[in-house]
């Protein structure tokens, strides 16, 4: 199950100069319901192949021959065009098709790991002149892209949704363990529990919410119009999970929360399910340790603003301390009788509601 969440939707090469939303716009533009996937899904339906290069300032110097066209792009004319051996040239906008028939004389040197000539071309091309070129196979019954250095295989999108949806299944179940490892923390917090080994369970779950969503994302960036309900659900699922799992990392780090979450960030979803990965990215050495927290989370559920939250946790030291203060010792620190007495009565009722 992990395996399968880890993979990433982009095959990046070792040379990381696309940015993930850059790719992302590029599978918005051939995301189903657009134009442009219209006229793909017919060329592969034709079962002709063929290659289709996006225009811009480089890529001129790179093909020769073929014909000048200057049409309105629509995905008819595309299918028509994709039944002769040679590339087709788009404008950089997709509105028109600019040259039909060309050849593509990239350089030769640059590494490929494709072994057809047209799949070749294509990420020769993408490389050298950093646009999107995209290589249609009657053989394999594919059409991959290829964006500078990343090459991507478009997902049929049924398959995309039975995918989507499997991913969704797990979602749901992950975000009912958080919440019940959450509430669990919360308990254990408010009577001065603060049990490292707990805290690792929220963060897991949380950080397996967001690693899974990452690639539902990017499902329902490819799947375009189809994903709306998609969408709506995984905003629905995730909300509040990235910030109740910051502030768990907050209270328990050894470290600060950016140093901590850039290890955290690092890790697959095998790597966070080992608790001795998640306690070297707290800085602790094994989960079976009574951490001191100061008590981030569970005051950010009060009316404190977080500078107040802050003032309270650097005079107090210790979220325990907290727990047991009196109002006057809140007043002191706010010089607000009212504010003290609301806190005061805020943790009271968290306390007894977790007796």
């Amino acid at each position: 199950m992990a395996k399968e969440i880890q993979k990433h939707i982009l095959e990046e090469s070792k040379e990381k100069f696309v940015t993930e939303d850059e790719f992302f716009s590029v599978l918005r533009t051939v995301a189903p319901g657009t134009n442009f996937r219209t006229a793909l899904n017919g060329a592969l339906r034709i079962g002709k192949g063929a290659l289709i290069v996006v225009e811009n300032k480089n890529v001129s110097k790179i093909f020769e021959g073929g014909f000048e066209i200057n049409a309105t792009f629509t995905p008819q004319k595309l299918m028509e065009l994709s039944k002769m051996d040679g590339a087709i040239i788009l404008s950089s906008d997709l509105k028109s098709i600019s040259y039909a028939n060309v050849l593509l004389t990239p350089d030769s040197n640059l590494k490929t790991s494709e072994t057809g000539t047209r799949h070749k071309a294509a990420e020769r091309t993408a490389k050298q002149a950093g646009t999107l070129a995209i290589a249609i196979s009657e053989r394999r019954h594919q059409i991959t892209l290829f964006y500078k250095n990343i090459r991507y295989t478009l997902i049929d999108t049924g398959e995309l949704l039975r995918r989507a949806n499997e991913h969704m299944q797990l979602l749901e179940k992950q975000r009912d363990l958080f919440d019940k490892n959450v509430e669990k923390l919360t308990g254990s917090e408010l009577k001065k529990n603060f049990g490292l080994k707990q805290a690792i369970n929220v963060i897991q779950k949380g950080y397996l919410i967001q690693k899974i969503s990452e690639d539902l994302k990017k499902y329902s960036i490819e799947l375009g119009s189809e994903a709306t309900l998609i969408k709506i659900r995984l905003k629905e699922i995730t909300s509040g999970v990235e910030r109740e799992t910051d502030l768990v990392i907050k209270d328990y780090t050894n470290f600060n929360l950016k140093r901590s979450k850039s290890f955290l960030d690092e890790y697959t979803c095998d790597d966070v399910l080992l608790q001795e990965n998640v306690c070297k990215a707290l800085d602790f050495d094994n989960p079976n340790v009574q951490a001191s927290i100061k008590g981030w989370r569970v005051l950010s559920k009060t009316t404190l603003q977080d500078a107040e939250i802050a003032k309270l946790a650097e005079e107090s030291g210790d979220f325990g301390k907290i727990l047991e203060a009196s109002e006057r010792f809140f007043e002191k620190i706010f010089d607000d009788k009212e504010k003290a007495k609301n806190l005061k009565s805020q943790l009271e009722k968290m306390k007894a509601t977790y007796s």
